[in-house]
């Protein structure tokens, strides 16, 4: 329910951005929970249901890539040993974007909005039509290369070789999700890094605060005299230090807040 006092606030949230210079949007899994992705934590999270992914995942891989590769590309024999992956894996394929990324799009249309930086790996900025998109955890739909960090479309990527090669420079193919113990990819945390360091605002929407690096950036753009507006159903770690709260789904607030700022031209 909106009710008089979330619309003062959106009111105030929507002047903030129209005047702002530059504008970034932190987002985390409670956007994709609206279109039907489960999150990893808390009630109902994929891992609270199957535990954690081991923290040597990365390592793993690396000992391993033909092991990796031989299951992933056999999906059927995954999903057998776990059910409860295999309806995360189908609800991640079947996600659309909701109302909540068509705002972000119209924002970025109206010049309102620099880079978004998702945690989240569904790829779903993109498909709703975002274009300046930092993916700090990766993105399910592509592989990445661990040399040059090239990136390639799955649907676009033929693989002869198990594990394939990088058609660029030969190197290590993996998917573009960042495992447990593998580092962010350099190119991708230095854009976010640099977002973070020159707004004058930040959007953060539906994240818990909890998964570092990503929780941190509010604390420095606010460190740095940036307006932080938090649009989530439950307050976070990062409320404390947001100049504006609206409590709610980002669905219902981002499409009012982008017509409040349209409003004003």
């Amino acid at each position: 329910m909106i009710t008089d006092e979330i619309k003062k606030l959106i009111d105030t949230a929507a002047e903030k951005i129209h005047g702002a210079g530059h504008v970034v949007a932190l987002v985390g899994a409670g956007m994709s929970a609206e279109s039907g992705i489960p999150t990893y934590r808390g009630s109902g999270g994929i891992w609270t249901k199957i535990g954690e992914p081991d923290p040597r995942s990365f390592q793993n891989f690396m000992n391993d890539p033909k092991l990796w590769w031989e299951r992933m590309l056999n999906p059927d024999l995954v999903n057998e040993e776990s059910p409860e992956r295999a309806k995360f894996t189908k609800a991640l394929a079947e996600a659309k974007p909701n109302p909540g990324h068509f705002a972000l799009v119209e924002l970025e249309k109206m010049d309102k909005l620099d880079t978004i930086i998702t945690q989240n790996v569904d790829g779903l900025h993109r498909i709703a039509g975002n274009n300046n998109v930092a993916e700090i955890h990766g993105n399910r739909n592509y592989y990445r290369c661990l040399d040059c960090s090239s990136r390639f479309l799955r649907d676009e990527f033929t693989i002869i070789d198990i594990p394939p090669k990088c058609p660029n420079c030969q190197g290590m193919i993996k998917g573009d999700g960042v495992m447990f113990g593998e580092p962010i990819p350099s190119d991708v945390l230095a854009r976010c890094i640099t977002a973070t360091q020159n707004c004058d605002a930040m959007l953060v929407l539906g994240t818990s605060g909890t998964v570092y690096p990503a929780a941190s950036f509010p604390t420095e753009a606010y460190m740095n005299g940036a307006y932080i507006v938090e649009i989530n159903p439950e307050r976070t770690p990062i409320s404390d230090i947001v100049t504006t709260q609206i409590t709610g789904a980002t669905g219902d607030i981002l499409p009012l807040l982008v017509e409040k700022i349209r409003e004003m031209g």
